[in-house]
């Protein structure tokens, strides 16, 4: 179903798509240790900084969250690249506009059914 994008441009947002899981891999493994259970020890760290702490931690879990859902958008983009089916809206199986796929290599829909869903 991708003969809409000619194979150089399949090729480079596939390799666009796999340097993308790289970085996201890396990202989330870089921030483990800020998501990271927060001591609760009162005798080592004060009431302010533990609070603090504990709010880091909870934008550090939230930044996580959504590295590990962009990565799973890419993980779905490249098993639709695989299957053939990269490319086209997964709701009304239109084509998704080159451009939006250089600018979001894993969307998975099309500006209108994005907009629809959203």
């Amino acid at each position: 179903m991708t003969e809409d994008l000619d194979p150089a441009t399949l090729d480079h947002l596939s390799r666009e798509l796999h340097a993308l899981a790289q970085q996201l891999s890396e990202a989330l493994s870089r921030s483990d240790a800020s998501a990271s259970t927060v001591e609760l020890d009162q005798t080592r760290v004060g009431r302010v900084s533990r609070g603090d702490a504990l709010q880091q931690q909870a934008m550090a879990q939230a930044g996580r969250r959504v590295l590990q859902q962009r990565l799973n958008a890419v993980h779905a983009a490249l098993q639709r690249l695989q299957q053939g089916f990269y490319g086209y809206c997964v709701d009304c199986e239109e084509a998704i506009a080159l451009a939006r796929l250089q600018r979001q290599p894993e969307a998975a829909r099309c500006i209108a059914c994005q907009s629809a869903r959203e």
